[in-house]
């Protein structure tokens, strides 16, 4: 199932939705250095905490595309 709204979360938030999340840009409002590609979508379940893109260190919004 696809969601239709926006959900954006960050880094240190914990998952309400389970689901895939795509990297929505750094917190710094950057999106460089460009993450991984295996970085740049990562399941989440409910719950969990929201993690930093491991490669850089840095802090960053997370964008539900699915739920599951």
């Amino acid at each position: 199932m696809t969601t239709t709204s926006v959900t954006r979360r960050r880094t240190g938030e914990k998952c309400d939705i389970s689901g895939r999340y795509d990297f929505d840009g750094y917190l710094n409002g950057t999106r460089y250095p460009e993450p991984r590609p295996e970085e740049k979508r990562i399941p989440a379940a409910k719950n969990n905490v929201f993690p930093p893109i491991r490669s850089t260190g840095k802090g960053c919004y997370w964008r539900l595309v699915e739920r599951i």
